[in-house]
């Protein structure tokens, strides 16, 4: 019925193990309890009889509303050869009849003492009655705690079962949020991550639906250009120079198409780069040594990189490869936009979230309408694929990071591109003094 691994077998054993040994423990504490209980009354009425006749008393002045308790009751004296003055109480069988027996000093001068037998056969009877009942209840209980287990063990997987049934009859034409208010508290961050987890295969499956259709249509374009050209060429004889202007375009044309097939290939590469096996690196000198790669090309373009890193050190355990691809990108639009003699500046600083990196230009800023993330989207009148955010996007939600870009808000032209680490996944450095 269940496998060796089975989270409910393993909680049904325990449950049951822990049960039985609690019901166990309790039934006999409880059958010695009575049955200690029941001796030391039956010793206390020996030891009284004891000393009323010890004292020259008649045993009838006992306080006993009942003549029940004197019967089966026989007293001798005994003599011993030494003296032996505690009291001493024993039990004995004789033909299948159970009797206890009272030793008591009498006389210790003639070493006398009395001894005072009673038949507790019924007292036994009673005892062993009692313990049949114990044992009865104990396969009753020990009946209700295995139905109790296996109710209770299938009311704690019911949520599970209940999300696996409702994840197997999805389809990624048919994906839907769960609605985490329905789920115990206990399996509620469970289903904020299911849920985390839809929402990605959706912009995936969403993404991945726009970047064939943009593939075919960047495609399509240039290879209309190219049949174009031709069909224009041999229509009537050229000069030599016309056909080397003719044969240019169309090199141009295939050099476009190229950078679009190279830039779906490194889709490719990056999707791979997110099966690499995480390493803990400074994101800090990370962030460095990338600064120091762009400083020269924006002194080249005529521009400044600043950079301002807080914390000084935040170790992260992430892939390294699409970190960097992600600032990269960063890095490239804000110099492409930037104009000449303005600044980029690259900076990270600490919040409540983790850590958070931005990349500050000065260009001419973003249509909020338009969904840059989306494949073959371009801004502005620069040259480019439009697969960098898409690339950048991609990378963000493999890390666990969230991205951002968003016109600035202090009266200066130009963007702010963020990335958003979680903490979760790192920590931060101590700071050197």
């Amino acid at each position: 019925m269940f496998s060796k691994r089975s989270i409910r077998r393993n909680f049904l054993i325990q449950l049951i193990f822990a049960s039985a040994l609690l019901i166990l423990i309790f039934s006999s504490f409880l059958y010695f309890y009575i049955e200690k209980s029941i001796y030391d009354e039956k010793r206390h009425e020996l030891i009284q009889y004891a000393k009323n006749i010890a004292n020259n008393k008649s045993i009838m002045q006992m306080d006993s509303s009942s003549p029940d308790s004197y019967l089966a009751l026989n007293i001798e004296i005994i003599y011993l050869k030494k003296s032996h003055v505690d009291v001493d109480l024993y039990e004995n069988s004789i033909d299948k009849r159970i009797y206890l027996t009272l030793i008591y000093p009498f006389d210790l001068d003639t070493l006398s003492y009395l001894k005072i037998t009673k038949e507790i056969t019924p007292t036994k009877v009673l005892l062993d009655k009692i313990l049949h009942y114990i044992f009865f209840i104990n396969i009753i209980g020990f009946v209700l705690v295995i139905i109790y287990a296996v109710m209770l063990s299938k009311m704690l997987v019911s949520p599970l079962k209940i999300l696996s049934s409702r994840l197997s009859n999805m389809n990624e034409h048919l994906i839907k949020q769960i609605k985490v208010r329905e789920l115990p508290d206990e399996f509620e961050p469970l289903g904020v991550t299911i849920n985390h987890l839809i929402a990605r295969i959706q912009n995936f499956v969403k993404y991945q639906k726009e970047l064939f259709i943009g593939t075919a249509h960047e495609l399509k374009t240039p290879l209309a250009i190219i049949k174009l050209k031709n069909q224009v060429t041999l229509l009537k004889r050229r000069t030599p120079e016309e056909y080397i202007e003719a044969l240019l375009v169309t090199n141009k044309t295939i050099d476009e198409m190229n950078i679009i097939v190279s830039n779906i290939l490194n889709i490719g590469r990056q999707e791979g780069a997110q099966l690499d096996k995480p390493t803990t690196v400074d994101v800090i000198e990370v962030l460095k040594q990338k600064a120091n790669d762009f400083k020269l090309l924006a002194e080249n373009e005529g521009k400044t990189l600043n950079i301002s890193f807080e914390p000084n050190g935040f170790m992260a355990t992430l892939q390294v490869s699409l970190l960097n691809q992600i600032v990269q990108n960063f890095l490239q639009n804000a110099l492409k936009f930037t104009p000449q003699d303005r600044s980029v500046t690259l900076k990270s600083s600490q919040d409540n979230v983790g850590l958070l990196i931005e990349v500050i230009d000065e260009g001419c800023g973003i249509d909020d309408s338009v969904d840059l993330f989306a494949p073959f989207k371009r801004q502005g009148n620069k040259s480019g694929v439009g697969l960098g955010l898409f690339l950048a996007k991609s990378a963000a939600d493999a890390l666990g990071a969230k991205i951002k870009v968003e016109n600035r808000k202090d009266g200066v032209d130009g963007t702010i591109a963020s990335l958003q680490l979680n903490s979760k996944l790192s920590c931060i450095l101590p700071r050197n003094n």
